[in-house]
């Protein structure tokens, strides 16, 4: 399919990480719709600004292609929602669910679109919302569908297919995000101890000269993860449930999700460990200046 071909695209909903997304889908050719039912006007405005047209449910289930981005705790309900929309349709739009959800959970929403016949393809996104001008963060597919969403990357979007059913490319998101996000678990959780300890500056200098590429991390992670922490809360559950219950380490994103769900408490309250984390970010900047 050309890139002049047209196209409309819904995405729901118009987060930061949506709104990024159609931005740079319009910027490439593409109509995108959204829903701001009972949405805020900050959210009104975030999806003006990114061209987004306010659109209601039919128009939602004409598209060629839905987008689901939205916190994993919401991607059943909305793919409930969606199946509702477009079961009697029938031109039956694909519908892409870009969550971060264990591959248990992106199965069973595949059950709910498929009971509206509908065509299904998982999606993982690794990377941060498109700025204009940069690149596009990589949109991992999979499925027997994944091939009838390729056409996006004549949209702007950087669209990697995953050999493999529904699951594999959930099954990615979860590793990856296991890995980052776990590191930033891991290092935040030790660097608030340390401070709390007495013994901040040591282990700053201990990691600057054993382990400085860590070091480097944590100064960006630390400040950057402050403001995200409640996002993370539901995508931690859903790493530890795919690795099941019975697996000895689900415990430790069990863990993370309670740590990340304090810090986002500790940042709206009095902030006492997250003004620890900016500090010792800030402290290895001053080093390095």
């Amino acid at each position: 399919m050309s890139k002049t071909t047209s196209k409309t695209i819904a995405i729901l909903a118009p987060g930061a990480m949506g709104s990024a997304v159609a931005r740079r889908l319009g910027e490439h050719g593409a109509q995108v719709l959204t829903s701001l039912k009972g949405r805020s006007e900050a959210t009104r405005k975030r999806a003006a600004d990114a061209g987004m047209i306010g659109a209601e449910d039919d128009a939602i289930a004409d598209a060629d292609i839905i987008l689901s981005i939205v916190p994993p705790g919401e991607a059943v309900a909305l793919a409930e929602r969606l199946a509702g929309l477009i079961v009697r349709r029938e031109k039956k739009p694909v519908v892409v669910d870009c969550n971060a959800v264990n591959v248990d959970t992106v199965m069973r929403i595949e059950e709910i679109i498929g009971s509206a016949q509908a065509p299904f393809v998982d999606a993982g996104i690794i990377g941060f919302p498109p700025q204009p001008g940069g690149k596009s963060p990589a949109f991992y597919m999979s499925g027997e569908h994944a091939g009838e969403v390729a056409v996006l990357k004549d949209f702007g979007l950087d669209v990697r297919i995953v050999e493999g059913p529904v699951g594999a490319a959930s099954a990615l998101k979860m590793s990856y995000a296991g890995i980052v996000k776990g590191l930033a678990g891991i290092g935040s959780a030790m660097v608030v101890a340390a401070t709390k300890a007495g013994a901040a500056d040591a282990l700053r200098d201990e990691l600057a000269l054993s382990q400085p590429a860590i070091l480097a991390r944590l100064e960006v992670a630390l400040p950057d993860m402050i403001p995200k922490a409640y996002r993370w809360v539901a995508e931690m559950r859903e790493i530890s449930g795919f690795l099941g219950p019975d697996h000895p380490a689900s415990q430790i994103y069990e863990g993370f999700a309670r740590w990340f769900e304090h810090l986002a408490e500790d940042a709206k309250g009095e902030g006492a460990e997250t003004d620890l984390m900016k500090a010792f970010a800030a402290r290895v900047a001053q080093k390095k200046a």
